[in-house]
């Protein structure tokens, strides 16, 4: 499943569905928790259940809403037809396989936030012992703040804050380990275009594949980042080519520079993100 860019659309705004597919994304998460009311959950859930019985270009995801709501068992039996399911305030293996017993067997993969509570940010290494039930493991830097009543988790010209820039690190280095994808969370300020390309690319710099966004006119500048340039494919290649010739090799000059293992593994991956 390809996921460079992965765009938030409130559940209870069919009238956007359309439009978010045409913006390019390659996902979609349709949202059953922040962006509605308490109000309007029963209007979201509907409107997502007609267009989940559709054919689209795009993935479709739901993000449905916490584990302890009432609203889970509900918005459960929904998302569990759609392509992925984005499982707010995860604490954990343990909470992916709760959701996942609400699920039918066949259900579609989870993405877990990961970092939305205190106790979830000493959960990020568990995420490998529920691996088969993931797409992909993402953060967030909004909810954090929130619960430990910080003021914000960004300094005044918009980086984050040192504890922010290490649960950063930890969403990085945990979906890595559970060998899943690592989403980069969303950039904020939609009218900031050149801080929005310049994110994205530090998250595909630092070992993000793909990036969550909050407007359709953030897509193309994600999948931009997260889509290697021609250059950097025929690299790899290369890289590849010249180990396949050398079987034997533990390392071998190449354009002389040495290369090893950790430069094959690395010149694999990105081929396989540029789609073989």
């Amino acid at each position: 499943m390809r996921l460079r860019s992965l765009l938030f659309v409130p559940g209870d705004r069919p009238d956007r569905f359309e439009k978010a597919l045409a913006s390019g994304a390659d996902a979609l998460i349709l949202d059953l928790e922040d962006s509605v009311t308490a109000e309007r959950k029963d209007v979201a859930r509907e409107a997502v259940a007609a267009f989940l019985k559709g054919s689209h270009p795009a993935h479709i995801f739901v993000r449905v809403n916490p584990l302890d709501s009432q609203w889970i068992a509900a918005d459960a039996q929904v998302a569990q037809t759609a392509d992925g399911v984005v499982l707010p305030k995860a604490e954990g293996a343990a909470s992916v396989t709760a959701l996942a017993a609400l699920l039918r067997a066949d259900a579609p993969p989870i993405l877990p936030i990961a970092t939305e509570t205190p106790r979830a940010v000493f959960a990020l290494a568990e995420y490998g012992a529920v691996a088969d039930r993931l797409c992909a493991l993402t953060w967030g830097a909004e909810d954090l703040p929130a619960a430990i009543g910080a003021a914000t988790s960004r300094h005044d010209d918009g980086s984050y804050t040192d504890p922010y820039r290490m649960i950063r690190a930890l969403t990085l280095f945990g979906a890595h380990a559970a060998g899943v994808a690592a989403i980069e969370t969303v950039y904020p300020a939609i009218k900031d275009g050149d801080g929005l390309a310049r994110y994205a690319m530090a998250g595909a710099r630092d070992g993000f594949t793909g990036m969550m966004a909050i407007h359709p006119a953030q897509v193309d500048a994600i999948n931009r980042a997260f889509t290697p340039a021609p250059e950097a494919v025929a690299a790899a290649r290369a890289v590849v080519d010249a180990f396949a010739a050398s079987p034997g090799a533990g390392a071998l000059q190449l354009d002389g520079r040495m290369v090893d293992a950790p430069h094959l593994k690395q010149a694999q991956a990105l081929i396989a993100r540029a789609g073989g």
